[in-house]
């Protein structure tokens, strides 16, 4: 019986791989520990029992410290969130009337608006508060 657990051992470590939840490795585990087991009997009950407990036993004692190390306290900024802060320039003049202007942030151009409905001109460095929909909320930068 000691080859059906290494198999099914195998076959966990396999989908872990596949999979991104670091959940399936615990079965994995507990598979091998059965496997020893099953050197010492060859009761189906107590080997499945084996199994299930030190499966569950694995995936909850380990949770809060895998967890503790999966968990980024400063997770990396991507996309329209990574604009926040950054700094650019006014390529057109921006009207907060009639709700026109652009400008070029990291070489990207986007349509802007200006915080708090101010007009900038055309040239004029900026930083980018927000991001609404498709236009970048943008101040003059001091």
């Amino acid at each position: 019986m000691w080859q059906f657990w290494l198999i099914a051992s195998g076959i966990f470590f396999i989908v872990e791989i596949i999979t991104i939840g670091f959940l399936i490795f615990w079965l994995a585990i507990g598979a091998l520990i059965t496997m020893i087991v099953s050197f010492f009997t060859d009761n189906l009950i107590i080997q499945t029992a084996v199994f299930v407990i030190s499966s569950t036993i694995l995936i909850f004692a380990t949770k809060p410290f895998v967890s503790k190390f999966a968990k980024s306290e400063n997770p990396t900024k991507t996309n329209v969130d990574a604009l926040d802060g950054k700094t650019g320039i006014v390529t057109k003049k921006i009207d907060s009337i009639n709700g026109t202007g652009q400008v070029k942030i990291d070489g990207e151009t986007w349509s802007a608006i200006g915080e708090n409905e101010i007009n900038i001109e055309e040239g004029t460095q900026i930083i980018v508060k927000d991001i609404k929909g498709v236009k970048a909320v943008v101040a003059p930068k001091n």
